[in-house]
């Protein structure tokens, strides 16, 4: 009390510290008040407002740090923040239409400018080819009636699974020569120590599902979770088959330890196995350690199944996934140190399936640096 009897003064809160937040909870509600004097805007209004925007603002500043941190830079620069936001999916598509002053542009390789003259060339010589010996099948083509009489009985009496065998036996042969199907662009290729073939391919996310080759490497939890893009992907193409696969490796084999690596059927995909891997988190013990251990356990597993060509997709980034500059370098040290270590392999194709920009322009820089002796 003081001499006159009068209250304590009591020290002003502002409504940023009664909220807890930083950031200035009246200027956002003066902000909402300009030129909306029709509208009721409730008390709590610029509470949230001021709490979305600083989770934001952190989130941002996170993800930039760790890109500042990756080029080897002390201070963020607008390029860096370009670089976090297309890195992470919700903020891409959050910022999708804001254009960061100074940030420069993200490295983009159209795939008319890269692998389509080959394919242009191969198609025009099997194109011409049959023009010009067209006079001497035409004795083949009488003697045929015949035999194909013959044999359309058997050819009817194939079921369905024989068929589906039939096909993932043929995608399985076509990889080694044909690449990784349609929908599929080559952007670049390099041969490793034993003659394997590790090559940079650009899709959409859909098309996971008819990729031709014998092995997927499927990113995912402890708990062999569908959530993330590719899981889905492939749960989307698979159907019903691909699921009831998954849930019986979930009960025979358990949860995957970490940088632990299992096996299933790709049933309803053009594959024959998906290799389900779980991916350490950023930040973890030893986590650069781990990720390159589950590497070289997707390898050895594609070995124990004789595989001749395995696909790796994009690997999550974000808030706990590793940043994508740091996942390319340790993940083609892996691949490569392993070929280096072991003497003989059956693998012979290595794909890597990326989907967005920024992912192929650092594993183009990335595969470039490699050094395969």
């Amino acid at each position: 009390m003081s001499a006159r009897g009068g209250k304590k003064k009591t020290t002003k809160l502002s409504r940023s510290a009664r909220a807890g937040v930083i950031f200035p909870v009246g200027r956002m509600m003066r902000y909402l008040r300009k030129d909306t004097h029709k509208y009721r805007i409730g008390m709590g209004a610029p509470v949230y407002m001021a709490a979305v925007i600083e989770y934001l603002a952190a989130e941002i500043l996170e993800l930039a740090g760790n890109a500042a941190r990756d080029n080897k830079k002390g201070r963020i620069t607008p390029r860096h923040i370009l670089l976090a936001v297309a890195n992470d999916e919700e903020l891409n598509q959050l910022l999708r239409g804001v254009t960061i002053a100074s940030g420069g542009v993200l490295p983009r390789i159209h795939p008319e400018l890269l692998a389509k003259k080959r394919a242009a060339r191969g198609k025009q010589e099997t194109i011409l080819s049959p023009l010009e010996k067209k006079n001497k099948v035409k004795p083949l083509a009488a003697k045929k009636p015949k035999k194909s009489a013959a044999k359309k009985p058997g050819k009817a009496r194939l079921s369905r699974k024989e068929k589906a065998a039939e096909s993932k036996e043929g995608a399985a042969s076509l990889t080694s020569e044909d690449g990784p199907g349609d929908g599929f662009t080559v952007l670049s290729s390099k041969t490793l120590f034993h003659g394997q073939k590790l090559s940079l391919t650009q899709s959409e996310i859909g098309n996971i599902g008819s990729l031709k080759v014998e092995g997927i490497i499927h990113p995912t939890n402890a708990d062999i979770d569908l959530k993330e893009d590719v899981g889905s992907a492939m749960e989307k193409a698979g159907g019903k088959e691909f699921l009831d696969s998954v849930k019986e490796l979930r009960k025979s084999h358990g949860p995957l330890e970490s940088a632990g690596a299992a096996l299933s059927q790709a049933n309803g995909l053009t594959a024959k196995f998906v290799i389900h891997c779980h991916i350490p988190q950023w930040g973890s013990d030893k986590c650069e350690d781990q990720l390159e251990k589950t590497i070289r356990n997707c390898l050895s597993l594609a070995e124990e199944k004789k595989m001749k060509s395995v696909a790796f997709p994009s690997f999550p980034s974000g808030r706990n996934g590793f940043p994508k500059q740091t996942s390319a370098q340790l993940i083609l040290k892996a691949i490569s140190s392993y070929f280096v270590s072991s003497s003989s392999s059956s693998l012979k194709h290595v794909y890597f399936v990326l989907f967005d920009s920024e992912s192929i322009g650092i594993y183009v820089q990335e595969m470039a640096k490699l050094d395969v002796k």
